[in-house]
């Protein structure tokens, strides 16, 4: 932790560490600073030119409809963040994200309440499921599909597979009934033109509906009809990796079988603890935080790293095997999403690495006392998640 703690929490923080620095005189935004303390204050071992890896849901223009709102970060408001696009969104009871389809995947985590989601396979089959807090679901790119609130409405993330996506140029059926001159509507459904005289002039998005009846009501009759792999998934299905310093949750195509390419995994971390230092081996990693609050030391090689501060609300973002660990700086659990652009979840442990390197090798890199090569590195295992 940066050891000027007095000024993490002073009205307003400067740039001071011990001899060195000094007030700043022009604007300041204290509260952000206050956010912020290791970016106002850097560790000493912050170094080097590094992109900016967090952006916060509450600095993303919010568009606000009948029905709910949304919010997104994309690279436009993150430009490092080329492999996921993540969208924030809210369903009023009833409130509806109308029919639509995008060329991007979707992958969901249910932060509150309860939604009813419909989707449709290319073979035809039909599906339909209600999801709760702590739920997924996953829409295959090009699968036409909706959401709708329950009757305490929802609130998720949203996250595809293209760091250039945006929730405001999907497919909407509106959309393409209002592109559509009615006479090729008419021919295309074998109706009058008349039939169409009400559509809606252009896309509606999001709208106001009914709060759904029983589920059964909007299930199909024959159980054939039903999809091969269901697009939704219960995280609680799954064991958690556990240790002394937190737990966490793995999901992929290997338990979640139509995720193809989004991977993830929900991380909590206790008081105290870390997410240990690592890195990924096979994507960038884009993380979303729930709960809690924390700070993220991210390794570029050629003596270059940045540390960020994070809190509920907050995206972060890892390029491709860069280094990194997550420690909880607060009182409370931090709980946070990993997501990555694959079919499986993969990390390197640093301790695990060293571990396992011949002892006189690692040695001569780094001098370690005997005690620490015996009692700090530990011959872990363990697949995927681990912490120290």
């Amino acid at each position: 932790m940066n050891t000027n703690t007095d000024n993490t929490t002073q009205t307003n923080p400067q740039p001071i560490k011990n001899d060195r620095g000094g007030h700043i005189w022009g604007a300041t935004n204290p509260e952000i600073d206050r956010q912020n303390p290791d970016i106002i204050v850097p560790p000493d071992t912050d170094s080097g030119t590094m992109p900016n890896l967090k952006f916060p849901f509450a600095h993303s223009h919010m568009r606000v409809e009948h029905g709910g709102w949304s919010r997104e970060v994309t690279i436009r408001e993150m430009p490092a963040a080329e492999t996921i696009a993540g969208v924030n969104m809210h369903l009023e009871p009833g409130g509806v994200r109308e029919l639509h389809w995008h060329k991007e995947a979707e992958w969901s985590y249910m932060i509150k309440g309860k939604a009813r989601i419909t989707a449709i396979s290319p073979d035809g089959r039909e599906f339909v499921d209600d999801v709760g807090a702590g739920d997924l679901w996953y829409f295959p790119s090009g699968i036409p599909h909706s959401i709708k609130g329950l009757s305490e409405g929802a609130e998720f993330v949203l996250a595809f597979d293209n760091g250039s996506f945006s929730e405001n140029s999907t497919f909407s059926i509106t959309d393409w009934f209002s592109s559509t001159p009615k006479d090729v509507l008419a021919a295309n459904f074998g109706v009058s033109e008349e039939e169409f005289d009400k559509i809606p002039d252009g896309e509606v998005y999001m709208y106001q509906g009914a709060v759904p009846g029983p589920i059964a009501e909007d299930l199909p009759e024959d159980p054939n009809e039903f999809v091969e792999f269901p697009y939704s998934f219960k995280l609680t299905d799954v064991e958690p990796v556990e240790t002394s310093g937190g737990k966490a949750w793995v999901v992929d195509s290997n338990n979640f079988k139509v995720s193809k390419t989004i991977a993830a995994a929900l991380v909590e971390v206790e008081p105290g603890g870390i997410r240990e230092m690592h890195w990924h081996p096979n994507e960038s990693e884009w993380q979303y935080y729930l709960e809690g609050q924390g700070r993220m030391t991210v390794f570029a090689s050629g003596g270059k790293a940045r540390t960020y501060d994070f809190q509920a609300g907050d995206v972060g973002y890892v390029p491709f095997a860069m280094g990194h660990y997550v420690q909880n700086t607060g009182n409370t659990p931090l709980r946070f999403l990993e997501m990555f652009r694959s079919d499986h979840f993969a990390d390197v442990s640093l301790n695990q690495w060293m571990s396992q390197t011949p002892p006189h090798l690692l040695k001569e890199h780094l001098p370690l006392s005997d005690e620490f090569m015996k009692n700090a590195l530990h011959n872990d295992k363990r697949p995927n998640v681990k912490y120290k």
